[in-house]
């Protein structure tokens, strides 16, 4: 596929979908895709606080990375704008936008409120992505405020798409307009996704949600969130690897013991060697690994945490702090936010 010559204006390409469902991964995915046809990328992603993962691990993977905090693009959407015509200056072809994990009412909120400002952009249609695994989890383990969440953003996708393919190669049976399938680890359906959202062909921001915004806010609510950065100066040299695994181990195991549930937590350990991140799902704690596991040792390492839990803001960085503290070498520069979304607060809904 060729993006049509006769409009130089880029796609801004929303995707959305509950934490965890790999949003992040399709979109490095898909931005390689299309780096590979000569058309450049840049992305736009989003976070109730600061320090994202996420923002960090894509411009480390050379795609021009933005990022909206303090709040959902819903709440934050003159900042959303400004963020896209910061972009512009890069001049890409698409402009990837993913909204927090958590947000749902993006098509009244965010696409066409976008709509409107279409002397810049072009909007392609709303895909909302769904982790199977966490989808049969909640058919079994029912919890009101996940369901909430993860029903209203399937209830206004566009395309709805189920991600690692590659773990679950049968389609599970779900009540949405179109769905499709992917896989950002083997490339399964990668390019077939990303040609349909940008042909021009489907429309978007077809589903208006009826919401009830005081049961979204308590849905919201009943995560916990962690951001985490701070510079570890270990006693010896060590690789990142051997820095980031046993410290994730041991975050996962003391939560586990305390009965807080993982809902997403992501880690990022950065030296002038390399870098390595591990994600963490769901129940069971699926896990994944991605950068230079065999990077050689150093004696200075960034490290990035962020965790979606569910129970107390408190108890959450309480076991954090006691596992941070508990590394061998010296920290410093330390930022940590723990806390619960606020309620969301549109700037503007269309309705």
């Amino acid at each position: 596929m060729t993006i049509e010559t006769l409009d130089r204006r880029p796609w801004v390409v929303l995707v959305g979908g509950f934490l965890a469902a790999g949003k992040t991964t399709l979109i490095l995915a898909a931005a390689r895709e299309l780096e590979k046809r000569g058309l450049r990328c840049a992305v736009v992603l989003n976070d109730q606080g600061d320090d994202l993962v996420d923002t960090r691990y894509a411009a480390l993977q050379g795609l021009h990375a933005s990022e909206v905090r303090g709040g959902c693009f819903c709440c934050r959407l003159t900042d959303l704008v400004d963020s896209l015509d910061a972009l512009l200056a890069y001049s890409p072809a698409v402009i990837f936008a993913e909204p927090v994990g958590s947000c749902t009412d993006l098509s009244a909120t965010v696409f066409h409120p976008l709509l409107d400002y279409n002397s810049e952009f072009r909007m392609a249609p709303l895909s909302v992505l769904v982790d199977p695994g966490r989808w049969l989890e909640l058919s079994k383990h029912a919890d009101g405020n996940m369901e909430f969440l993860f029903r209203n953003q399937i209830e206004e996708a566009d395309l709805v798409i189920f991600t690692k393919a590659d773990l679950y190669p049968t389609t599970l049976p779900l009540q949405a307009e179109a769905t499709r399938q992917v896989s950002a680890v083997t490339g399964q359906g990668v390019a077939a996704w990303i040609d349909e959202v940008l042909s021009g062909e489907l429309e978007g921001g077809k589903h208006l949600l009826e919401i009830d915004y005081e049961r979204y806010a308590m849905a919201e609510a009943a995560l916990a969130w962690l951001n985490l950065r701070v510079l570890f100066r270990p006693r010896n040299p060590m690789i990142p690897a051997l820095v980031l695994g046993p410290f994730a181990d041991a975050i996962e195991a003391s939560l586990e013991k305390a009965k807080v549930e993982i809902v997403h937590m992501k880690a990022l350990v950065e030296c002038s060697e390399g870098s390595i991140k591990v994600a963490v799902s769901g129940r069971g704690g699926r896990k994944s690994v991605e950068g230079e596991l065999t990077a050689s040792a150093a004696d200075e390492h960034e490290i990035r945490l962020n965790i979606r839990a569910t129970g107390s803001p408190a108890k959450l960085r309480e076991i954090v702090e006691e596992q941070l503290y508990a590394l061998e070498g010296e920290l410093s520069g330390l930022r940590l936010q723990c806390f619960q979304p606020a309620a969301p607060n549109p700037e503007r809904r269309v309705i």
